[in-house]
């Protein structure tokens, strides 16, 4: 971690003009040349010693060739190309021409506004001082002029568009002036009352940060040496019952005399690990559902290494799903349970619920699907990274080890919003030198893990790709999957601002089951419309007939409640099968305690 002891400090100013130390200017300046040396170090070391990592070359690779496309089309048509370089100069003349009258006393309307919800130009100084706010809407009119020219460029297909669209996304948010000391007043401001200081902060954590990804920028989202997980994270009291090469089946302890007969298995994704859903006391899903009386087993994924490259979405499915469902068996002697998979997890758990509903195991009585997609149409970004070029490149960089590393699909993730989860950290932490605040989900994001060669490939093939799941078109064990055949209760929640798995996707998914379907919509996104515990909700939901036309018709006629979900969900659940019986402890049955929750895989690291 960075001794910021050892940079000069601010010198005190009476003023919104702070003044710098020179002498401590002087100073800082030469202790941020040192730190960024080793920031370069840090850099060059995995590429001196022949073991960088690969993959950025491909993706600027196609990032560049989209946008030549997109930019080939206008120039077929010269006469369209000049009209709208027309309008770009349109835009700017306008700018300066109502920056002028501003300056001469005049009370101008901006040519230019920044959407309300945009952080990066709340600062006063960006719209009273003439220099900084001819700037922000300078950035504004080109940057939605190029987003402009991806919409009305013809002659494209649907997928180069929304590449393009993503990219010159991308590109915008990197290029915005708020990113750069110079061009962000905020920047100007505290470098100057802290003569420098902030910046040499910034460097040295900057050095850490590329240290700790090996050779590339691990961007620090919060703070790691306030989080300890089975400290303060995934505290839920339990126990391991049951281990093999892919999972931990983790049984948690009850809290009340009785429970509901039939037990709840969780099936969380493998791209990210499962505590997400045990946070702490106050956001623990799995501390809740407990307090209501459920046997809760949850599934915790291994970080798995090039041992395990040939484990394949099959082998997720028999030794996860399947091994816990037997462990469960043993453990409690119910062979009936409610089953509930989150993300890709939930996608897991379809598949799986296919390929037992042409095997007749009837084991699972109900499924609960938390942001889920089984049918890909709408898959949204994540589509970017998933055409043929693009999986071909993600094989040879797996091949090579045997997994994809954590942090590509980390950055992915990151990806899909900018503004909001790289750039404020890069602005905050490596300019401003502030340390992030300790922020247990940042920490669980960041937290990432691997993913073995054959699971991911098969993945992103039949889903993202071609879209094999919901066509009836996956071959699993020798058995076609047609979740038409799936005749069990689904009990589908959908996030209303989720970038991973859209709304609209989840609610197109719904017509691939063959049995009832209960639809409901979160506010917020993917992990903070799941998370919302009842003691604190931040957001509503809405719940309505049987989805079936478009979302947005659904959710016209949809009821609005407020507060989280979670106690409609147990009520779903417990009207199935109301029973009750004496409360379970973990290691009482056939299977015997192998250790405490969160158990050993959930501390391994990438």
């Amino acid at each position: 971690m960075s001794d910021n002891r050892r940079s000069e400090g601010p010198r005190a100013t009476p003023n919104d003009h702070p003044q710098p130390d020179l002498e401590a200017m002087s100073h800082n300046m030469a202790r941020l040349v040192e730190e960024y040396g080793k920031a370069t170090a840090a850099y060059l070391k995995p590429i001196e010693e022949r073991r960088a990592k690969t993959g950025m070359a491909d993706e600027m690779s196609d990032m560049v060739k989209t946008l030549v496309h997109v930019t080939e089309r206008w120039l077929i048509d010269p006469q369209k190309a000049i009209e709208a370089q027309a309008r770009l100069g349109a835009s700017f003349f306008d700018i300066w021409s109502s920056s002028l009258r501003r300056m001469q006393g005049e009370d101008v309307a901006p040519a230019a506004v920044p959407d309300p919800k945009d952080a990066r130009f709340k600062d006063a100084e960006w719209s009273d001082n003439a220099y900084f706010d001819f700037l922000k809407q300078a950035y504004l009119a080109t940057s939605r002029w190029a987003e402009s020219m991806v919409e009305d460029a013809e002659g494209i297909d649907d997928a180069t568009r929304h590449k393009a669209r993503f990219y010159v996304r991308q590109m915008s948010s990197a290029l915005s002036p708020s990113n750069f000391l110079t061009t962000n007043p905020e920047l100007i401001r505290e470098t100057l009352r802290e003569s420098g200081a902030n910046l040499v902060r910034g460097m040295q954590m900057l050095a850490e940060d590329i240290e700790a990804g090996g050779g590339e920028l691990k961007i620090r989202q919060s703070d790691p040496g306030r989080f300890q997980v089975g400290v303060n994270l995934a505290t839920t009291p339990g126990k391991v019952v049951f281990r093999n090469e892919l999972i931990e089946l983790l049984q948690y302890a009850p809290t009340t005399e009785t429970v509901l007969k039939r037990p709840l298995l969780i099936v969380p994704p493998w791209i990210n690990k499962f505590y997400i859903l045990d946070l702490n006391e106050q956001k623990s899903f799995v501390r809740w559902a407990v307090s209501q009386g459920l046997t809760v087993f949850c599934i915790s994924w291994v970080n798995p290494d090039a041992r395990l490259a040939e484990k394949s979405f099959e082998h997720y499915m028999r030794e996860g799903v399947f091994a816990a469902l037997d462990a469960i068996e043993q453990a409690t002697g119910e062979k009936k349970v409610t089953a509930i998979g989150y993300c890709v997890g939930g996608t897991l758990l379809s598949t799986a619920l296919g390929y037992m509903a042409a095997t007749k195991d009837d084991r699972i009585a109900s499924a609960t699907l938390f942001t889920t997609q089984v049918d890909f149409t709408h898959a949204g970004d994540l589509k970017v990274f998933a055409d043929e070029v693009g999986i071909k490149a993600i094989e040879e960089t797996m091949k090579a080890r045997g997994y994809l590393e954590g942090s590509r699909m980390a950055s992915a993730f990151n990806m899909l919003r900018p503004n909001d989860l790289i750039w404020p950290y890069i602005v905050n932490v490596y300019l401003k030198g502030q340390a992030p605040f300790p922020f247990d989900l940042l920490y669980w994001n960041s937290d990432s893990t691997r993913m073995p060669a054959a699971n991911h490939s098969f993945y992103l093939r039949n889903c993202y790709l071609e879209n094999n799941l919901s066509r009836g078109k996956v071959t699993i064990g020798g058995k076609k999957i047609d979740l038409k055949k799936v005749k069990i209760p689904i009990f589908n929640l959908a996030t209303r601002e989720d970038h991973i798995a859209p709304a609209k996707s989840v609610f197109l998914g719904c017509s691939a089951f063959g049995g009832p379907v209960d639809y409901v919509l979160a506010g917020s996104g993917h992990i903070a419309g799941v998370v919302n515990p009842p003691a604190k909700p931040k957001y509503q939901y809405w719940t309505g007939g049987k989805p079936q036309g478009e979302l947005e018709d659904w959710i016209a006629h949809a009821e609005e409640h407020p507060g989280t979900w979670w106690p409609y969900w147990f009520s779903w659940i417990e009207a199935q099968a109301p029973e009750r019986v004496p409360a379970r402890e973990p290691g009482a049955g056939k299977l015997p305690a192998l250790g405490d929750a969160p158990g050993t895989y959930v501390l391994q690291k990438s």
